[in-house]
């Protein structure tokens, strides 16, 4: 019998979402995921401080920022050595609103790649799926550097992506999931939204829809997960980035994982076609509560994870 890890692999391409290097060793995920809150929780930890420490030593005159987006290399380049495909390395969350210092951050992030030896075609770049976060991956795909659009909550933010012919989009099921349970109380029936109908998993599948009845090249690749039947319900998605403690259960299970997505399903089911600017955009994610909580609750997060890794490298300039 095969594992339903190895089964999902048939049908999806399986990304780590984590920067735990040892966790990516044991599961084998072709791609590899990290944002400020994973890089944090990692650095924290005695076995990646070395990282930290090395960084600094060999970049004493750096800004705080500068650092910063070094250790962020510094990780990428380490799960480069792991996994066979790309890593996704996230410009500074604070800069969600502003196109322009998003633009020079992720060329400076590509350009450290490039002299440590890596092809800028192994890193995505993330960004936040704000109106000008789509806008600076717009101009950055232009140039040649691939982006992974991220905080990504509902159909309008996916469209306008793709117009900006973004590499990859990272539509988040389990936060869609914690809101609409939150938001129902006492009135939420697991059992009613488990599998298909999980919200999270519905608005994936009308994205993945979407771009196939109108051949949209952007990859989906379905995040955030909080139990393996969210993932089993998205097998046959583009790619799905999944923590170790769920890659762990999917490695542990027998069983197959039949493709619930295809593309001949999806252009059967066609949706309309939706025109997009910064107009409709603004608008129908304004109209959008959920999708306007959750992607402004993110970027606080992300932000606050972001002046927490500050505080450590400053802290470990210090005793340096």
């Amino acid at each position: 019998m095969t594992t339903q890890l190895d089964s999902l692999r048939q049908c999806t391409t399986v990304v780590a979402d984590t920067g735990d290097f040892e966790a990516m060793r044991a599961y084998r995920p072709t791609d590899a995921t990290t944002n400020p809150s994973l890089i944090l929780k990692a650095v924290q930890q005695a076995a990646y401080r070395p990282l930290l420490d090395r960084v600094i030593t060999d970049h004493p005159h750096a800004s705080l920022a500068e650092t910063s987006d070094l250790l962020l290399v510094a990780f990428g380049r380490q799960i480069l050595d792991i996994v066979p495909g790309r890593v996704s390395t996230e410009v500074d969350a604070r800069l969600s609103f502003d196109a322009l210092a998003s633009v020079e951050r992720a060329r400076h992030i590509i350009q450290h790649y490039e002299k440590a030896g890596i092809a800028r075609e192994r890193v995505l770049i993330k960004l936040a799926s704000t109106w000008e976060g789509i806008q600076a991956a717009r101009t950055l795909q232009a140039e040649g550097i691939n982006c992974n659009l991220t905080l990504l909550f509902c159909l309008p933010q996916a469209i306008a992506c793709a117009q900006a012919k973004v590499t990859l989009i990272s539509p988040f099921v389990g936060r869609i999931y914690d809101w609409f349970k939150k938001t129902a109380g006492q009135e939420w029936d697991e059992s009613a939204n488990q599998g298909e109908n999980d919200p999270g998993v519905r608005s994936v599948r009308s994205i993945y829809e979407y771009y196939k009845t109108y051949d949209i090249p952007t990859e989906i690749m379905g995040a955030s997960f909080r139990n393996v039947g969210q993932i089993k319900a998205l097998a046959g998605c583009d790619l799905l980035t999944i923590s170790p403690e769920l890659l762990g259960q999917l490695d542990a299970a027998q069983g197959e994982v039949p493709a619930m997505l295809d593309v001949a399903r999806a252009k059967a089911v066609a949706p309309e076609w939706r025109a997009s600017n910064e107009i409709t955009f603004r608008t129908d994610l304004n109209q959008d509560a959920m999708a306007t909580e959750k992607l402004a609750e993110g970027i606080r997060q992300f932000t606050a994870d972001g002046i927490k890794l500050d505080a450590l490298i400053q802290q470990a300039r210090q005793q340096a």
